[in-house]
C-alpha cells in the first residue's frame, strides 16, 4: 500500500475526503480523479435494489365492521348527545384513507352490525375468509357492543379494537386488556388504530417474506415456526462464485464515488476496498432478486473470513438505507427483527454485539455494518466517515448517532435459543426489549473491537453484565409500548429489561 495511504489512521492525522482522494490516485493527479469521481457520479445512475419475494408482492387483507345500537342511543352511553352518523362517517374515511396508505385490502362491512346474530354471522364469514386481522369499530357501548369485541378476539384472528371516547368505561376494557391476540384502542384518536392496523400488516408480511440465508453447501426451503416466514438457504460458496466472476462496473465505480462524495473523512480505506465492498453489494442485490427474495442473511465470517473477498458490511448498511432487511452472520432472530423494526417504525436497525460498560454503567452495541438513516429511509443520513473492518480491511460507514438521541432495544429471540433470555414460555418466541438514550460513539480505535459502537445509557438499571441476547437491534425512537402492543397482538413473551 502507499505509504501515504498507511499514514490515513486515527486520530489527528486521519484523512479528510480531499486528502483521500488526492493519496488514493497513486501517480494520477488530484483534480483528475476527483473530476472523475464527479463525472461518474452524473453518468451511472444506482440501479435501485427492488424487493422481488412474496412479501414485497402481498397485500394484507383486513375485515373491518361498525358496531352500535339501531335506532337513539337515548340516555344510556354514548348518550343522546352523542352524533353516531357523524362519527361513522369520520371514521369510515378515516379506515379508507388508512386502506390507501399502509396499502391494505379493508373489506368494511356495509352497515354496522346492529345486533348479536349480526355480529355472530359476521364473524362466520371472517374466520371462513381467513384475513390477516380483523377491527371491530365500537359507536357504542351497550348491549351487544363489547361482547361482540370480545367474540371477534376469541376468534384467534388478530384484533384491532377502537373504542372512540364514550364508548368504553374501564369495567368494559379490563376483562379483554391483557388477551393475546387484542389491541385495545380506548381513544378518539384513530392514529391508534391505524398503527394497529399496521402491526396486522407487518404480521402478515412476516408470514409472508422470503429470506434468503447465504450459509452452508446445500440448497434447500424451509419455514420458520411460529412466524411462518420463508427461508431460502443458498450454499455460500455461491457468493464467492458470483464475487469473483462480477466484473468492475462503472455503477460500482459511482455508487463508490458517492461514498467518498458523503464522508466527512476517511480512515484507512482504499478506493479499491470501496470498490470491492460495492461489489458484494450488487452481488447480493442479484442474489436476492434471482432468489425472490425480501430480505437476506449471511454467514459471513464463515464464509469470507479467511478470503480476500469483502465481507458485506458496506452492502448490508446500504440495503439497510434501502429498507431491505439485511442481517448478520446468519442469524435468523436479528433477520426477524430487522424486519419488524422497518415494517413497523419505517427505519433501519442497528444489528450489534452488546458489551456492558462498568464505569458509567451503560450498554455499549458493537458491529462494523451500520445504516446510517437512522431517522427513517425519506429522512437525511447521519453524518459518517469510512472507515476499516475491525478486521483492518475492507471499506465500512460509521455514522455519528446523535448524542441525547432517545432510542430503543428490540431482540426477537427463537423459541430454539431461549436459554439466552433465560425466561422461557415453551413454544413461544421472546421479544427482548429495553429503551434509553444515546451517550457516547465509543471510538474505535484506540478503544478495541467493532469500529461502530454506539453507548446507551438504558432507563432501567439492568445488570448489564448478563444483558440477555445477542444481535440485538438498536433503532431511534422511543417505541416500548408500541412493541409490547405488537407482542400482545401476536403472541410473542416480551422479555423488558
Amino acid at each position: 500500500m502507499n505509504a501515504h495511504l498507511r499514514s490515513c489512521s486515527f486520530g489527528p492525522n486521519a484523512c479528510s475526503r480531499r486528502r483521500f482522494l488526492g493519496l488514493s490516485c497513486g501517480a494520477l493527479a488530484t483534480p483528475f480523479f476527483l473530476t472523475e469521481s464527479l463525472n461518474l457520479l452524473a453518468a451511472e445512475k444506482e440501479r435501485r435494489l427492488t424487493p422481488m419475494g412474496p412479501g414485497a408482492k402481498y397485500v394484507s387483507r383486513i375485515h373491518a365492521a361498525f358496531v352500535r345500537r339501531k335506532g337513539d342511543y337515548g340516555i344510556r352511553w354514548p348518550g343522546a348527545i352523542y352524533d353516531g352518523e357523524a362519527a361513522l362517517r369520520y371514521y369510515r374515511q378515516q379506515i379508507l384513507q388508512a386502506e390507501k396508505e399502509l396499502g391494505l385490502q379493508v373489506t368494511l362491512r356495509p352497515e354496522p352490525i346492529f345486533n348479536a346474530p349480526e355480529a355472530d354471522a359476521w364473524l362466520a364469514e371472517a374466520r371462513a375468509a381467513k384475513p390477516d386481522g380483523l377491527l371491530v369499530v365500537l359507536l357504542d357501548r351497550q348491549e351487544h357492543a363489547w361482547p361482540t369485541a370480545g367474540k371477534a378476539i376469541d376468534s384467534r384472528i388478530p384484533t384491532v379494537v377502537f373504542a372512540p371516547v364514550g364508548s368504553a368505561f374501564t369495567t368494559n376494557t379490563a376483562p379483554l386488556a391483557q388477551q393475546t391476540g387484542a389491541f385495545i384502542c380506548s381513544t378518539s384518536d384513530f392514529r391508534q388504530a391505524r398503527y394497529g392496523l399496521n402491526m396486522l400488516k407487518a404480521g402478515a408480511r412476516l408470514r409472508e417474506m422470503r429470506f434468503i440465508v447465504l450459509q452452508g453447501d446445500r440448497q434447500f426451503d424451509s419455514t420458520l415456526q411460529f412466524f411462518g416466514t420463508r427461508l431460502r438457504y443458498i450454499p455460500a460458496g455461491t457468493f464467492l462464485e458470483e464475487y469473483r466472476q462480477t466484473p468492475l462496473t462503472g455503477e460500482i465505480k459511482a455508487l463508490a464515488a458517492a461514498y467518498l462524495k458523503g464522508a466527512t473523512r476517511i480512515v484507512g480505506p482504499t478506493r479499491d476496498d470501496l470498490h470491492n465492498g460495492i461489489r458484494s453489494y450488487v452481488v447480493a442485490r442479484r442474489i436476492l432478486e434471482r432468489e425472490a427474495g425480501d430480505g437476506i442473511t449471511m454467514d459471513c465470517l464463515g464464509a469470507l473470513g479467511q478470503t480476500q473477498v469483502s465481507l458485506p458490511c458496506i452492502a448490508w448498511s446500504k440495503m439497510l438505507d434501502q429498507g431491505v432487511p439485511a442481517a448478520c452472520e446468519a442469524d435468523l432472530g436479528a433477520a426477524l427483527t430487522h424486519a419488524l423494526v422497518q415494517f413497523l417504525f419505517d427505519r433501519p436497525g442497528f444489528q450489534q454485539d452488546p458489551v456492558a460498560e462498568t464505569a458509567k454503567q451503560c450498554l455499549i452495541g458493537a458491529h462494523c455494518t451500520c445504516p446510517t438513516r437512522l431517522s427513517g429511509f425519506d429522512k437525511p443520513a447521519e453524518p459518517y466517515h469510512l472507515s476499516h473492518h475491525h478486521g483492518n480491511r475492507d471499506a465500512v460507514p460509521r455514522p455519528v448517532w446523535r448524542h441525547g438521541q432517545r432510542i430503543t432495544v428490540a431482540d426477537v429471540i427463537l423459541a430454539n435459543e431461549q436459554e439466552v433470555a433465560r425466561r422461557t414460555t415453551a413454544g413461544t418466541p421472546q421479544m427482548i426489549i429495553s429503551t434509553g438514550f444515546v451517550v457516547e460513539n465509543v471510538a474505535v480505535p484506540p478503544a478495541g473491537g467493532c469500529v461502530v459502537s454506539v453507548m446507551v445509557k438504558l432507563d432501567t438499571q439492568p445488570d448489564l453484565l448478563s444483558y440477555p441476547g445477542f444481535h440485538q437491534l438498536f433503532f431511534y425512537g422511543d417505541y416500548r409500548k408500541e412493541l409490547l402492543a405488537y407482542c400482545q397482538l401476536f403472541g410473542v413473551q416480551p422479555v423488558v429489561v
